[in-house]
């Protein structure tokens, strides 16, 4: 989840709407291949209030499976527990158009020709 992307910032801007329940059920964070100094000036221009890190310098978006390919980031989630033995991942599914992740695809089908080639922008 970057900068760089329209769709990704649509589902972030879902999940800012999520951020108080979200954080009140798990640990949740917003990863992404951006600078710290880019996550927070991007964040902040989008009102976003969940917290981020930035994978920059780390495998780790590669070692989760979101970047098949040096420099192509795919949007998803993944659920990581922590016990005794370290750190693994249990769950994990990617984000597009038209999943469950994203609420306004589903409101965006109700219409009548459906999403008719509608994408996400950075502004409305």
């Amino acid at each position: 989840m970057g900068k760089r992307c329209v769709y990704c910032t649509l589902w972030a801007d879902e999940i800012n709407g999520m951020n108080q329940p979200l954080a009140d059920a798990v640990p949740f964070v917003v990863t992404s291949p951006d600078s710290p100094e880019i996550q927070k000036a991007f964040a902040e221009s989008r009102n976003w209030k969940f917290p981020m890190l930035s994978a920059v310098g780390t495998s780790f978006i590669a070692d989760l499976g979101f970047e098949p390919k040096p420099g192509n980031y795919h949007p998803g989630v993944s659920i990581l527990i922590k016990n005794e033995e370290g750190l693994f991942k249990v769950g994990q599914d990617y984000f597009g158009p038209g999943d469950s992740y994203c609420g306004l695809w589903h409101f965006l089908d109700l219409l009548p020709k459906g999403v008719n080639g509608w994408e996400p922008k950075y502004l409305y």
